[in-house]
């Protein structure tokens, strides 16, 4: 999910949450075990980065969050077919 917002004279897109937008990856809640077997709460957080693509089709940059696993998927399938299959929820590129 994306908002625009105002940082000093210039608009500004930020993300809220952390999510794969190709593989739907989101943030898990585990436990941190010590040696003595004491439990505590721990997130783990997806191997987000912040990454552009060049789409032929609309010959231009398209920017996306996207996990390791995600750059390899569109390494695999392609730009345009990895967007078409993306888990993620839809919006507008």
């Amino acid at each position: 999910m994306r908002f625009l917002c105002h940082v000093g004279t210039k608009l500004k897109e930020i993300s809220t949450m952390k999510v794969c937008e190709i593989t739907g990856k989101v943030a898990m809640v585990g436990n941190n075990v010590s040696h003595s077997h004491i439990r505590t709460k721990r997130k783990f957080s997806p191997n987000l980065r912040t990454k552009r693509f060049w789409s032929e089709e609309e010959g231009r940059w398209i920017t996306l969050k996207v996990s390791a696993a995600g750059i390899k998927t569109i390494n695999k399938k392609g730009l345009t077919a990895a967007l078409r299959d993306a888990k993620a929820a839809k919006k507008v590129y």
